[in-house]
């Protein structure tokens, strides 16, 4: 019982951070916090001080990544193994999405070293500045500098106000020449560990803290087009249409009926746009997006290639024409199998049981997965939900977390 009530006090003081770290935001309801801006440089100062706290050296490195370490001798005195999350909110956010993975990664480090670990290797805890994408339309420049895999063309990439990346990079402290330099040699770097809000509501059914990230999702977008034949609402009759948004409407309920047949796969139509778009006129041609995530690129790539197929048959059966056609995919990454027998055995120990669940959004953590092998936490959060005001995690969970992190440490 002692020990849950330490845990305890841990996850108080992660979520006293939370709470201070939440006014470094744009005024407004929820957290605003977009990389390279004045919240951010606030956030960074608070950041600092949970890293020095930790024992840490603090340098902000050339892509914006405020970096953490804490050297230690030994015979992996040269390897580095690294804990990390993202700073950055989406508008109008909450205050755990990314930062409570930095703060929970501070903690379980300070943690570790309080509970007597003597690492042979140094830890690194980074808060990387930008992975929700809201303020530039690229993302994860800190860990794909890191992995080698930064494209340096995102750099001339602009926000709203046409402020270009590097621009507002260089302005931040970072340099955005320096950026190609940052690649890390995987061989000295022993891993990765991240923990997150879960975004979902499988740890609150199973009423679990915490559970073990198997894998995060592939994912990739396709573009359906369909063209048909418009003609006058009131004079073509019903039978011969070549409506193209009832051959839509059929595509989205057979192939979302498909989906929930299929464990761990989503398929969602989100966008849908359609001309002539009259009130008394056959929609001729509708344009609809598909977008579908697996933890499996087999089963992604299986169902994409069903959907195609049934996509192009149901238009010629209207004698109507479609083509599906992809505009963006990024494979699955699994999380390391050694580091998720670690977490589970933690969580056996700090919660009595463990579960395994995949991640169906992206983070950092698929990006460092080009670097090194890498794990994630997930967070019961009340609800499911994420990315709004209402976003919850207790207190108590999060000290489960940082005893299941600090053991895990502990144990590499």
């Amino acid at each position: 019982a002692s020990m849950n009530g330490q845990l305890q006090d841990w996850g108080d003081m992660a979520q006293m951070r939370l709470s201070e770290i939440s006014a470094c935001s744009l005024p407004g309801e929820g957290v605003t916090r977009l990389p390279f801006t004045d919240e951010h440089r606030q956030a960074n100062k608070i950041i600092a001080g949970w890293m020095q706290t930790a024992g840490m050296d603090i340098t902000l490195d050339a892509a914006g990544t405020l970096v953490g370490r804490r050297q230690t001798g030994g015979k992996r005195g040269t390897k580095t193994f690294i804990l990390g999350s993202h700073q950055d909110s989406v508008r109008n956010g909450g205050r755990y999405d990314g930062i409570m993975g930095v703060v929970l990664a501070c903690l379980a480090v300070e943690k570790a070293f309080a509970d007597g670990s003597e690492p042979d290797f140094a830890i690194e805890v980074h808060a990387y500045a930008d992975e929700e994408g809201v303020r530039f339309p690229t993302a994860l420049l800190g860990p794909r500098a890191l992995a080698g895999s930064a494209e340096i063309a995102v750099l001339d990439l602009a926000d709203e106000n046409g402020i270009t990346l590097r621009s507002a990079l260089d302005a931040f402290g970072g340099d955005a020449s320096a950026v190609p330099e940052l690649a890390r040699q995987p061989e000295g770097i022993i891993g990765y560990l991240e923990a997150h809000i879960e975004q979902g509501p499988v740890l609150e059914n199973e009423d679990m803290p915490v559970g073990v990230v198997t894998s995060i999702c592939g994912i990739e977008r396709n573009r359906i087009t369909i063209n048909g034949k418009t003609g006058h609402a009131g004079t073509v009759p019903m039978r011969g249409r070549r409506d193209a948004l009832v051959v839509a409407s059929q595509i989205i309920s057979e192939l979302t009926a498909r989906a929930e047949a299929l464990d761990e796969l989503r398929a969602t139509f989100g966008t849908l746009a359609l001309s002539p778009g009259a009130v008394n006129q056959i929609p001729e041609t509708v344009i609809l997006s598909l977008e579908i995530r697996s933890p499996s690129d087999a089963d992604r790539q299986a169902f994409s290639n069903m959907a195609r197929s049934f996509v192009e048959a149901t238009a010629t059966a209207s004698d109507c024409s479609a083509e599906m056609e992809q505009n963006y995919r990024q494979p699955a990454q699994g999380c390391n199998a050694g580091y998720i027998d670690k977490l589970q055995n933690a969580c056996r120990v700090h919660q009595g049981r463990s579960r395994l669940l995949a991640s169906g959004a992206t983070h950092d953590a698929s990006a460092m997965a080009a670097l090194c092998p890498m794990a994630m936490l997930f967070v019961r959060c009340r609800g499911g939900v994420s990315h709004v005001p209402e976003e919850y995690a207790s207190a108590a969970d999060m000290g489960v977390a940082i005893g299941v992190m600090a053991q895990f440490l502990n144990s590499l």
